[in-house]
């Protein structure tokens, strides 16, 4: 079975250690932003190898309920991008209220 869905695209993703980072661009099927306070990218992970299959990445959900964008954890940006601050992969289209 197959769940289609819409969701805001992952744009753009800096974070190249990342496993599912192909040529700057996220290759999941979903991520999630966010622990409730900061909009980092909790699908984040880093391992000895990338994943081989290249999806459209979309935010499947985002707890960060403080950020404009969010409406019952679902993100209602058009897109997002995940890039670093420092060491983290955060959303930089996180927007406060």
């Amino acid at each position: 079975m197959k769940v289609t869905m819409e969701m805001p695209l992952v744009k753009g993703c800096a974070m190249e250690e990342c496993v599912f980072n192909i040529d700057k661009s996220c290759s999941t099927r979903a991520i999630t932003v966010g622990d409730g306070a900061t909009p980092q990218c909790d699908t984040f992970f880093v391992a000895n190898k990338h994943t081989r299959q290249k999806h459209l990445a979309g935010v499947g959900a985002c707890k960060v309920i403080s950020c404009r964008y969010n409406n019952d954890y679902d993100c209602l940006a058009d897109n997002i991008i995940v890039g670093h601050v420092r060491s983290l992969a955060k959303c930089q289209t996180f927007d406060p209220l």
